[in-house]
C-alpha cells in the first residue's frame, strides 16, 4: 500500500505503520508508549540513548497522522547531514520526505515548498533558524488553517538549554510553536540532559503538560576505558591498532591545531585519517563527512563540531585525546560509537592539564557566577568518573539519575585498579600548598608543588627560598607521576582546586580535616599502561573484530553475507547514500541466514518493510542465489 492510499483505521495503526513501513516486528522499550502519546495528540519530552530508536518515536506518529488526514509534520533538526540520511532513508522506504536548508538550489527549495503546503509531504526537516523565520512561519499558519500540520519534532531539543553541552540561542525560539499552534502536538527528544537541562527544556518549550519518557542511559555494548595521559599519541596508536585496526572511529581533540595535527601524524602511520573542524572549508568539511559515512575504515578527527546526529552505526570506537567539558557531552560523543549493538569503545586519556585547562575555560568565560558555579560543578563530576576506582558505568549512570551494579565492562571492572592509603601523601601536598601561601601569601601551579615536595633545587626553588620551607623533600619517596596522580585525585575529591591561567593550587574548606588527618584518603595507584594489555585485548576482541553478525555463521552464510554487503555497497552509490541507509548489516545478516528462495519467504525479515521488498525483493534474491562459498570475509 502507498501513503497515497485512502487511510483505513489498520493501516494508520503504529504497529502496521512498523512492520509495513519499517520492517519491524515490534517495537523496543518505551517506543510504543511514546509512538501512541504523540500520534493520539499529545505532547511528549524523550530522553533516550544515541542509537535506541528515537527517530522511530516521531516518524511512525507522523506516518500515522498524515494516514488521517493530518498532513505533513515539521522535524526541527541543526544538522545537514543527519537530515540529507534521514530523508534518503525515508524515501527508500517508502516515505515521502523531504527537508528545507542551505544545500538546496532555488528551485529546488520551492518545489519542496509545493509539496509542504500542498500537504503530499509526510516529513519535512528543517533548521531552527529557518523554522522561526516570518516567511516559514506564515506557511505553517496557512497549513494549520486547513488541517494539515500534524506534529513537530523537536530533534537535539538538549540544545535549548544553557545548561546543556551544546546550547544554541536559534533553539530558543521555538516557543512560538506552541504559542501560534498550542493544538499541534510537539515531541522533543534528546539523547542526554541532566536535571538542570531536563527542566529548562519543559520550560524554554513550554512542555509543562508533556508526557516525560525517560529511557535507561546504559550502553551495554561499550566498554569504558580512561587513562593517565602518558605520551597520548603513542597511546592513541597502540590504541588503534592493538584493538581497532581497520574500522571506523572517531578522536576527539579539544583545538582545531590539534585535529589538523593528529590526523596528519595518523595518516603517517598507516591510520586512514581525516580532519573536521569549524575552522574547514565548509566544502571540505562536508566531503569528509561524506567518506566517513560511506567508507568503511576511516578515522575521523575532529572537534565537537563533527558528530551530533551522524547516523554511522558501525563506528567502532571514540577516542579523547582532551578531557571533555561535562558528563553529558562525554556521554553524548562516546554514545556515537557501536550503534549498531555490537562491541564499542569509550576511550580517553587525560592529564592534570587538561583539567586546568577546562577550568580555566570556565574562569574566563563572559558568563554569570551561577552558570561557572554549576560548569565548574560538571567539571569536577567528571574528574571524579576519570579518577574513579570502581565501575564507570555505576557512576555514569548515576550522574543521570539511574542506580545500576558493576557492568563487568569497563576498565576497573575488567583490571581493578591497585589503591593504597594515601593519607601521608595528602597531607604533605596540601601542606606543601599551605606553606607556599604562608611563606609569601602566593599561589603556585603543579610543576613547583612537586620540584618542593620531592626536594629540586630549582631556579625557582632558590628564587622564592623555597628550600627553607619544611615540606622541602618531604615527598621524595614518590616520583613526578606519582605526586601528579595524587594531586589529580585530592584535585577530584574537592580538597584542591586549580585556577588562573597557569593552574595556581589553593585549599577548599574540606581540605583542613584531611590536613589534621580527620578524613582517610584512599588513592589509586599512578599506572603505566602495560605492554601486554594490547595484546591481550586483541585477542579478547577477536570474535568482536569479525562483527557479532557473523560469529555464529557457517561457511555458505559467510558467503551470502559477504555477496549482499557488496550487492548494498553499489545500490549505496547508485543512490549517493551510505550502505547503512539502504540496510542495516543486521538485516544483511539475517538474510544470509535464513537466504529466502521465493518473495514470499522475505516477508517477516527485520528491515525489510514493503517498499524496500518491492524495490529489492528480486535482486537480493538474485544475489543469495549466486553467493560463491568460496568468498572469503572482508
Amino acid at each position: 500500500m502507498s501513503l497515497s492510499a485512502s487511510p483505513t483505521a489498520d493501516s494508520a495503526s503504529p504497529q502496521a505503520i512498523l512492520q509495513e513501513v519499517f520492517g519491524y516486528a515490534a517495537f523496543r522499550g518505551q517506543q510504543q508508549a511514546i509512538v501512541e502519546q504523540v500520534a493520539g495528540g499529545g505532547d511528549a519530552l524523550v530522553l533516550m540513548p544515541t542509537g535506541g530508536g528515537k527517530s522511530l518515536c516521531y516518524q511512525v506518529p507522523a506516518i500515522a497522522r498524515h494516514r488521517q488526514g493530518h498532513g505533513v509534520a515539521i522535524v526541527v533538526s541543526p544538522l545537514i547531514a543527519l537530515m540529507h540520511d534521514q530523508v534518503g532513508a525515508l524515501e527508500e522506504a517508502g516515505v515521502h520526505a523531504a527537508y528545507l536548508n542551505s544545500s538546496l538550489s532555488s528551485d529546488e527549495a520551492q518545489h519542496v515548498e509545493r509539496e509542504m503546503m500542498s500537504g503530499r509531504l509526510v516529513l519535512l526537516y528543517a533548521a531552527p533558524e529557518r523554522v522561526t523565520t516570518l516567511r516559514f512561519q506564515a506557511q505553517l499558519a496557512s497549513l494549520h488553517e486547513r488541517g494539515l500540520l500534524s506534529l513537530f519534532a523537536i530533534d537535539e531539543a538538549h540544545c535549548v538549554s544553557q545548561w546543556g553541552h551544546d546550547f544554541r540561542e536559534e533553539y530558543l525560539q521555538l516557543s512560538l510553536l506552541h504559542e501560534r499552534f498550542p493544538d499541534v502536538p510537539r515531541i522533543a527528544l534528546t539523547a542526554t540532559a541532566d536535571d538542570h537541562t531536563r527542566a529548562d527544556m519543559i520550560e524554554r518549550l513550554s512542555l509543562h503538560d508533556a508526557r516525560v519518557f525517560i529511557s535507561s542511559f546504559d550502553r551495554p555494548n561499550i566498554r569504558y576505558t580512561l587513562v593517565e595521559k602518558d605520551n597520548p599519541r603513542q597511546q592513541l596508536l597502540r590504541f588503534i591498532r592493538d584493538e581497532h585496526a581497520g574500522e571506523a572511529g572517531v578522536v576527539y581533540c579539544q583545538s582545531r591545531r590539534k585535529v589538523e595535527e593528529t590526523a596528519e601524524w595518523l595518516a603517517g602511520q598507516g591510520i586512514p585519517a581525516l580532519p573536521y573542524h569549524a575552522g574547514l572549508d565548509a566544502g571540505v568539511r562536508q566531503r569528509h563527512q561524506d567518506r566517513f559515512l560511506r567508507e568503511d575504515g576511516l578515522v575521523m578527527v575532529a572537534t565537537i563540531a563533527f558528530g551530533m546526529g551522524i547516523d554511522k552505526p558501525d563506528v567502532r570506537f571514540v577516542a579523547h585525546l582532551d578531557l571533555p567539558k561535562n558528563i553529558e557531552s562525554y556521554y553524548q560523543e562516546t554514545g556515537r560509537a557501536g550503534r549498531d549493538g555490537e562491541p564499542a569503545d569509550a576511550w580517553l586519556t587525560y592529564g592534570l592539564a587538561d583539567v586546568v585547562n577546562q577550568r580555566r575555560m570556565i574562569d574566563e568565560s563572559p558568563a554569570t557566577d551561577e552558570f561557572k558555579r554549576v560548569q565548574r560543578g560538571k567539571l569536577d563530576a567528571l574528574l571524579a568518573l576519570a579518577e574513579a576506582h570502581d565501575c564507570r558505568r555505576v557512576r555514569l549512570l548515576a550522574y543521570f539519575g539511574e542506580a545500576s551494579g558493576p557492568c563487568g565492562n569497563c576498565d576497573n571492572c575488567l583490571t581493578p585498579p591497585r589503591t593504597w592509603d594515601g593519607t601521608e601523601a595528602a597531607r604533605k601536598l596540601l601542606s606543601g600548598i599551605y606553606r607556599f601561601w604562608q611563606h609569601g601569601q602566593q599561589r603556585f601551579g603543579a610543576g613547583h608543588l612537586i620540584d618542593v615536595l620531592r626536594g629540586r633545587q630549582t631556579d625557582k626553588v632558590a628564587q622564592y627560598g623555597h628550600q627553607s620551607l619544611t615540606t622541602f623533600g618531604i615527598g621524595a619517596d614518590l616520583s613526578e607521576t606519582q605526586w601528579r596522580a595524587v594531586l589529580r585525585q585530592l584535585i577530584a575529591l574537592g580538597h584542591v582546586v586549580a585556577e588562573g591561567e597557569y593552574g595556581t593550587l589553593g585549599l577548599t574548606d574540606s581540605a583542613r580535616a584531611v590536613l589534621k588527618g580527620e578524613v582517610p584518603i584512599v588513592l589509586k595507584e599512578a599506572s603505566e599502561p602495560p605492554a601486554a594489555r594490547g595484546r591481550t585485548a586483541r585477542v579478547g576482541r577477536s570474535a568482536a573484530k569479525t562483527g557479532a553478525h557473523e560469529a555464529d555463521m557457517d561457511t555458505a552464510s559467510l558467503a551470502r553475507f559477504q555477496a549482499l554487503k557488496r550487492w548494498r555497497a553499489e545500490v549505496a552509490r547508485e543512490h549517493n547514500l551510505p550502505a547503512y541507509v539502504v540496510f542495516h548489516d543486521a538485516t544483511l545478516a539475517e538474510l544470509a541466514r535464513r537466504a529466502p528462495a521465493s518473495p514470499g519467504d522475505l516477508e517477516g525479515i527485520s528491515g525489510v518493510g514493503m517498499k524496500k521488498r518491492d524495490a529489492y525483493g528480486e535482486a537480493i534474491l538474485s544475489v543469495l542465489a549466486g553467493a560463491d562459498v568460496s568468498d572469503k570475509p572482508n
